[in-house]
This record gives C-alpha cells, structure tokens and sequence, in this order.
C-alpha cells in the first residue's frame, strides 16, 4: 500500500501543497486532476523521491521513501516513474529500449516478455524500428513499456497518453490499464483527460490552491460535483438556479415548461448537437439530438 500522510512541499516559502493525505492499494488506480501547476507532477516527484520532505511522510508498505539527501541514487527498484521527457534511448530499438533492463542469462524469457510488453503498448509493427524515428506518442508508449519492464508494485504516470493521437488512444488505455489489474501493479496517474479517469480509476482526487479538495470515486464525483472547477473537468456545465451546477447532457429542450431560452449558436459533436442559449441573460449550454436555429426560442427542462 502506498500512503501519503500529511505531506506539505514547496520550492521556495510557498507551499505548492498543504496537507496532502491519501492512499493507494495494490493494484488500485488513483487519478490525479487538477489545474496546471496545482502541484500533480511535483506529488508524484514526491512520491518517486526527487524531492526531500520537511513536513508529512511517504511510505510503499513498511518503508518510507526518501529523497536525494539520503538517497544516492534517486527512485527504488519496487516503483517506476514515467514523466512526459520519456528519457529513452534514441539509437536503439524498441524491442532494446524495453528489454534493456531485462535479465541476458535468459534470453528466451528475455525476448517473450519484451513482445508481451509491445503488444500491450500496440507497437508491434515498430518492435525493430530504432526511437529516433518515431513519433511523440509512439516514444511515449515505449517509456510505458519500458518502466513494465521490471514489473513494479507501483507505477507513476504524469499524462501517459497526451502525445498519442486520438484514434489510438482509448484501445491504448484499455490495454495498458487492464495489464496493470492483471499484474496487481498500483498506478498513481496525473491528467488533465477525463478519459483517463472515467471506466479506469478506481479513486479519485482534485486538487485546487494546493489541497484536495475532493477524494472519492470518479462515479461519485461526476455526479456530485462541489465546484464549476471539477464539473468543467468532466464536461460542459451549467449554473442554473436553483439546480446548482448540471451538466449539458441534463438539460433538455421540451415543448413547453417555465424556462425560456434563445438559441445563440451550435456546435456539431458527432453523436449530438452542444447548443449555447441565452437564459437569464447568462449563456447555458444543452446537449440536443439535432441543431436548432440561431434565435429560435427554446423551452427547456433540467433533470439532475
């Protein structure tokens, strides 16, 4: 179990975060969102121990990670940190890349594990292609493969899929997500993608002015957002009185009710149309199954 107690930590005199406190099972996901520079990259710094703690501790099981003052060597061998510079190996293989820190004395083993690890990235038509030559995305597939390599208890991700091109992102999630509950493998992801939260996390935390300010599962949090802050994570939203925050898909245009909107614009999302009103005076904005006129006027219905 990973566990975070009371951890402040900032770079100079201002605390970049306050009072952090969570846990983390094996083979459980923790999300992390937040603002950028709410402090998730420097956490889970902390948690790899690049950076020494004066106030809170951090412990993987029974031992306390420690930074740099008592650590020559920065990391441990139980847990694997996989940042957004990926650090690979340029003038290498892929199929090198990953199985460099794999055992010679069984290349059989050696050779099997490296082709499982680059299919779970779905990177097999690139197994002898040297890293220099591909793309962001695919370097950063090969930095998640390469940090499995070792099979860690624990692995850190700070937004594993930011440089991988749309159409291969969700297969890719699937497939790397499902490894690490298979293998029992703990994972602490960092993201500004809902879509790496939602159907993979098994906890989620948001952090806003250096605290948490919500620890719960996505599925609770989704649904009962506290702030505009974390109902902008997740979609498009609303402040409707005296509904509170709701969400675009919870507004409904109807034939007739006591609330009156004027249609401003829409936007065409594939399966829907997202059209912006004017209600209030304010703009809200309702997921609708069609386009609507500019002008027209609209009556809608809230369901929370």
């Amino acid at each position: 179990m990973l566990k975070v107690e009371n951890v402040s930590f900032g770079y100079s005199k201002t605390k970049i975060l306050k009072a952090i406190d969570f846990s983390v099972e094996a083979g459980e996901n923790l999300a992390i969102i937040g603002e950028s520079g709410s402090g998730k990259s420097t956490l889970l710094k902390l948690i790899y121990g690049e950076y020494d703690l004066k106030q809170g501790h951090i412990f993987w099981k029974d031992e306390e990670i420690l930074g740099p003052k008592h650590n020559l060597v920065v990391g441990y061998d139980f847990m694997k940190y996989v940042t957004q510079e990926f650090d690979l190996m340029p003038f290498i293989t892929v199929e090198e890349n990953i199985g460099k820190y794999l055992s010679r004395f069984y290349p059989e083993e050696k050779q099997k594990r490296t082709e499982e690890l680059i299919k779970v990235v779905e990177l097999e038509a690139f197994a002898k292609t040297k890293v220099k030559l591909l793309s962001g995305g695919q370097k950063q597939r090969v930095a998640i493969a390469r940090a499995l390599a070792k099979q860690p208890e624990i692995l850190l991700l700070d937004e594993p899929f930011s440089h991988i091109d749309n159409f291969k992102k969700q297969s890719l999630r699937r497939s790397v997500f499902k490894y690490l509950k298979e293998n029992n493998i703990a994972c602490v992801v960092a993201t500004h993608d809902k879509n790496d939260v939602l159907g993979f996390a098994d906890q989620l935390l948001v952090i806003h002015q250096s605290e948490i300010i919500a620890k719960d599962t996505p599925q609770h949090i989704y649904n009962h957002p506290k702030l505009p802050l974390i109902a902008s994570f997740f979609s498009e939203f609303n402040v409707i009185e005296p509904y509170g925050i709701v969400y675009a898909n919870q507004v409904k245009i109807v034939n007739q009710s006591d609330l009156k909107a004027v249609v401003k614009t829409s936007y065409f999302n594939g399966n829907s149309w997202l059209i912006e009103a004017e209600y209030n005076s304010e703009s809200i904005f309702i997921e609708h199954s069609s386009n609507v006129n500019i002008g027209k006027i609209i009556f809608i219905k809230v369901s929370k």
